[in-house]
């Protein structure tokens, strides 16, 4: 069914593209009246009428043009395909799929990518956004080659096959409003310091979560808690207004004026970054693919060691 409404937005985008229904039949290799049986069809699909025959040819409704854009789409689509395949077939294109968490696409991946395009220009490769929580099923579906994640407290369990390596230790940092009676100092604080403070934290559910709750037991206290986010940005947004204070990590810190830093004092005030692949010659890997994986990680390393 779904290849039918593709095969019908294409013949409308055609027989607006060429101006006839004779035309669009030529271009798809059926007679003038196939394309017309084919369109008494569409319309009938549609419940509309979608075509206007005229002396100078065919000029679709405006429902129809709407419908014709789906269909220049997907013939761009397929046109795309079919001029890139026989280069993927002979191994010209060599394709690198990467995710990674917001922090680190904003400060690992880009030296690293700006490194790959110098080295390697003829890879082909994609960056997504994602969660550091889906980072082990996307690789092990083999819809990424390489994923950048977090933990907190305890490195994530991958299954055999994958390679998960640290690339650094990202320091927790607490955020206050720049008008904060503690944010002119730049020496750590011990959160037990913090007791009486708003707190503006990561939902519960999430590993950042549960390390906050460990960090402020241990400190001594129970967190007065007046937000709960799922983004460090909004946090920080939210800490900016002066109704609170939040712990970040220093990677995700943004740069804002209303905002203030301090390091915690506290070895296990962290979270550890790491890179996710196959492991070269693990079974349902692309050679060529693990490979660039393996390329990627050595340049991302590098960029992690130049934020050190």
């Amino acid at each position: 069914m779904k290849a039918e409404f593709a095969d019908q937005l294409v013949l409308l985008f055609l027989i607006e593209e060429l101006g006839s229904l004779t035309a669009a039949g030529e271009a798809l290799g059926l007679t003038a009246p196939a394309v017309s049986q084919r369109l008494a069809r569409i319309e009938r699909a549609w419940g509309a009428q979608l075509v206007v025959r005229g002396p100078r040819g065919a000029e679709l409704t405006t429902a129809a043009s709407a419908l014709a854009e789906h269909g220049r789409r997907i013939d761009r689509e397929v046109q795309d395909a079919r001029a890139s395949f026989p280069a993927y077939r002979q191994g010209l294109l060599r394709r690198l799929r990467v995710g990674a968490f917001q922090a680190a696409a904003l400060h690992l991946l880009p030296p690293a990518m700006t490194a790959l395009r110098h080295r390697e220009p003829d890879v082909d490769l994609s960056v997504v956004d994602i969660s550091s929580d889906e980072a082990v099923d996307l690789v092990v579906r083999g819809e990424l080659d390489l994923a950048v994640l977090a933990s907190w407290d305890t490195a994530p369990t991958v299954p055999p096959g994958l390679s998960l390596s640290a690339l650094l230790e990202d320091p927790m940092v607490v955020a206050f409003a720049d008008d904060h009676r503690l944010a002119a100092s730049t020496r750590s604080i011990d959160l037990s310091s913090l007791r009486d403070e708003a707190w503006v934290v990561i939902r519960g559910g999430s590993a950042a979560r549960a390390q906050f709750d460990r960090l402020t037991d241990e400190a001594g206290f129970e967190p007065r808690i007046r937000f709960e986010t799922e983004s460090y940005d909004v946090a920080q947004a939210l800490v900016a207004t002066g109704y609170g204070v939040a712990l970040v990590s220093r990677m995700a810190r943004r740069s804002d004026p209303q905002l203030a830093f301090r390091p915690v004092r506290h070895r296990r005030a962290r979270r550890t970054v790491h890179t996710l692949r196959r492991t070269e010659g693990s079974p349902g890997g692309d050679v060529r693919g693990t490979g660039l994986a393996v390329a990627f990680e050595g340049l991302l390393r590098s960029a992690a060691a130049d934020l050190a």
